[in-house]
């Protein structure tokens, strides 16, 4: 009667439906024939419907007690809920995150907030694909044309199947967005919006702000020197000049301003007679008109008091022109002064031979005092410099219009051209104060080749030139560094003066030694100026490309100063050719293979913790930028105290030490280097210093830390820095492939 599978509920319905049938008819006493056997059975049905009746009282009990705890966690959810949906509503950000399959699943009102124009389109279920598509054809993004538009869907769709994605977004009005797309362990996708718009504004200000300084060091450089200089840009329009030009001419200060024509300075300089007598106007106007490849112009000019000037025009490649002008009068008067003192009485020789003997070495030390004083100014310029370059090479790694990319482009070139001459005024005030020092290593020259070949192939393509670069598996005895120096030159100095044919470079054999010769296919040089072009600023029939002529004044004297043999042979209209006899050694027998491209080994430095010792908070800032770019993981500190705070909070000593010499408090990045390996073992180290003197160099090669100068060659550096693992890999200077040279245990040859 009572089946044990039924529900609980129905079989107490029956017990008790049985049991009132029993009771019933016990009272009626309908059974008289079996009163006992009725009464046992009543018993025990009562039992059965007691027990039925305590498990039925039992489950009622669990399943309330499963039904308060259900509705407690249905409120704990909703108010979870809700507290996320509060939590993201406060976060000031967009938000929106996409399940496994990439749909829509939840989204705060500042999500696409600055694509008003899509925000009504967004709803549970929506595919990332066509969340992109609707971003893509917004009228917020500013983004040219429909091709433009598909090409940044497809970029888009393509990062998304990374894990994690950051990027920015342009929108109009000069608004910024930036998007960072991080993938969950559920395998959905989280996406976060923020406005960057003031951010990258400010930046903006920033990169204008370190034009402007740039500018006034130019200016203050113009005003240091003893020439008057007007720089006009394309259009003819004054763009700069220098307090010479006030103190030699006196225009008027109308005149001096950023965009007055070069006419009506030329009529101003006419009219008062500054400029002497003669066609000189119309000499200045046909030049200023000409073609864009117009040759320098130069002239004399005697005012009417007698003043006696040198006027020289140079051309720039962008149209504009520079005009300068150097006062010949007190030479000039020397010079009349001598002949005359020659024509005088023979008793009057010896003293005037005196005379002009302490005039000599009061122009010696003139000299002397000029080259010092270019060496601390290109000093002093090469730490604002070295900022500028780092933050121009961070700024081009980024996603750049390509308007901005050329722009970018522009000012990194007018600042390696700025570099160049500084390092060429460098080099020659070394020589002329007697501080330059030659460090004599074997050089193999294949690896000095193929660099020189790949620094100077797009010049030479630039200018449809052919360069050829002879392979050469010799070594040589000589400096590495000044060495590299003299080829540059010498192969530059061929590139810029040829415009036809070809260059070439090789060596072979002379007797014992090896001679390197660079040949063209240039003008030639005449014989009577063939020893004219070794002097400083001299330059004969320069081509748009020219420099200032300081490249074969450093060859001459880094060639004396190695004592290596320089030799000269030109054929006027058929070419030219430099030659530097130098002594062969052999191979060394730790000679490392060149280093491969950074571009094919940009993981070596994924990760890679870097401690950077910088005082001076820009440069500390675009060092940081510009690692951070490499994939390296830097951290910073403005001394050694900050050094080893950050070193005890992470808990690991950094994998390499970056560290600038000069530090606060007379601090130097030796000291800090030497502190920190003393506590954390034998860290490989680099010291950056505007400092080129060998006395630092020598001091650092002995404490086995690599000396890099300002401005920083950043290929260099990562190179450099690549090579770290290998380093720790072979504990520090005993690496294998590593060998001494350039002030450090651990470059290779071929860098």
């Amino acid at each position: 009667m009572i089946d044990p599978d039924l529900p609980l509920d129905e079989q107490n319905a029956r017990l008790r439906a049985i049991l009132g049938a029993l009771m019933d008819r016990a009272e009626r006493g309908q059974l008289p024939s079996r009163p006992m056997g009725q009464l046992s059975d009543v018993v025990a049905l009562e039992q059965q419907v007691r027990a039925r009746t305590r498990d039925l009282a039992e489950a009622l009990d669990k399943l309330r007690v499963t039904n308060a705890r259900l509705s407690q966690a249905e409120r704990d959810a909703v108010g979870a809920r809700n507290t996320l949906a509060d939590a993201l509503e406060a976060m000031g950000e967009g938000f929106a995150m996409f399940d496994a399959r990439d749909r829509l699943t939840l989204w705060n009102s500042q999500f696409c907030a600055a694509l008003p124009d899509i925000r009504d389109q967004l709803g549970t279920g929506l595919p990332f694909q066509d969340y992109v598509r609707m971003v893509s054809e917004s009228a917020a993004i500013d983004l040219s044309g429909p091709a433009e538009r598909d090409a940044w869907a497809a970029q888009r769709l393509q990062s998304h199947r990374r894990r994690n994605v950051n990027f920015v977004v342009p929108l109009v009005q000069d608004n910024w967005l930036q998007v960072s797309e991080q993938r969950m362990n559920s395998g959905g996708t989280a996406v976060i919006q923020t406005d960057v718009t003031a951010m990258v504004r400010t930046e903006r200000l920033e990169r204008e702000k370190l034009l402007d300084e740039q500018a006034q060091m130019v200016r203050a450089t113009l005003d240091h020197i003893d020439q008057a200089v007007l720089i006009f840009d394309a259009k003819a329009r004054l763009a700069g000049w220098n307090r010479r030009l006030r103190e030699i001419f006196a225009p008027p200060s109308a005149l001096l301003a950023s965009g007055t024509p070069f006419t009506q300075l030329l009529n101003d300089l006419m009219r008062r007679r500054l400029l002497g007598r003669g066609n000189i106007r119309q000499v200045l106007t046909d030049w200023v008109n000409g073609p864009a490849s117009r040759p320098p112009l130069g002239l004399d000019l005697v005012q009417e008091d007698g003043t006696e000037l040198h006027l020289s025009a140079q051309a720039m490649p962008d149209r504009g022109f520079v005009i300068s002008f150097t006062d010949l009068t007190r030479e000039r008067r020397a010079i009349a002064e001598m002949h005359r003192m020659n024509e005088t009485l023979e008793a009057r020789v010896q003293a005037r031979t005196v005379e002009l003997e302490a005039a000599r070495d009061a122009a010696e030390r003139a000299n002397a005092s000029k080259s010092r004083f270019v060496a601390s100014a290109s000093h002093d310029l090469l730490q604002p410099l070295n900022a500028a370059k780092l933050f121009l090479a961070s700024l081009a790694a980024m996603d750049n219009a390509p308007a901005q990319s050329r722009l970018i482009g522009r000012v990194q070139s007018a600042f390696a051209s700025v570099e160049d001459i500084l390092a060429a005024l460098l080099d020659l005030s070394k020589f002329d104060i007697g501080a330059a020092r030659a460090r004599v290593d074997t050089v193999p020259l294949g690896p000095l080749f193929a660099r020189l070949r790949d620094e100077f192939q797009p010049m030479a393509d630039r200018r449809g030139l052919q360069l050829r670069v002879m392979p050469c598996a010799a070594s040589v005895r000589s400096d590495p560094v000044y060495l590299k120096r003299i080829l540059q030159n010498l192969v530059s100095n061929a590139l810029r003066y040829t415009e036809r044919g070809r260059v070439l470079l090789g060596a072979r054999r002379h007797g014992s030694a090896l001679r390197l010769e660079v040949w063209d296919t240039g003008p030639g040089i005449p014989p009577d100026k063939q020893t004219e072009i070794f002097r400083e600023f001299t330059r004969l029939n320069p081509s748009g490309e020219a420099g200032m002529g300081l490249g074969l004044a450093i060859v001459e004297q880094a060639c004396a100063l190695l004592g290596h043999g320089l030799d000269l042979r030109s054929e006027p209209g058929r070419g030219t050719v430099f030659s530097v006899t130098l002594p062969q050694a052999s191979a060394g027998p730790h000679a490392a293979p060149p280093l491969p491209d950074s571009d094919q080994t940009a993981g070596l430095l994924s990760d890679m913790l870097v401690l950077v010792i910088e005082n001076d908070a820009t440069s500390r800032r675009a060092i940081m930028g510009m690692l951070e770019d490499w994939g390296a993981s830097p951290i910073e500190a403005a001394s050694l105290t900050e050094a080893e705070v950050q070193i005890a909070d992470l808990g690991l000593a950094p994998d390499v030490i970056l560290a600038d010499h000069q530090l606060d408090d007379g601090a130097t990045g030796l000291q800090a280097i030497a502190a920190l390996r003393a506590a954390h073992g034998d860290i490989p180290a680099l010291l950056v210093t505007a400092d080129h003197g060998p006395a630092l160099a020598e001091q650092a090669e002995r404490a086995g830390v690599l000396v890099m100068t300002k401005p920083l060659a950043l290929r260099r550096l990562r190179r450099v820095l690549q090579q770290v693992p290998q380093l720790r890999a072979g504990q520090g200077n005993s690496a294998p492939g590593a060998r001494r040279g350039d002030h450090s245990y651990w470059l290779r040859a071929g860098d």
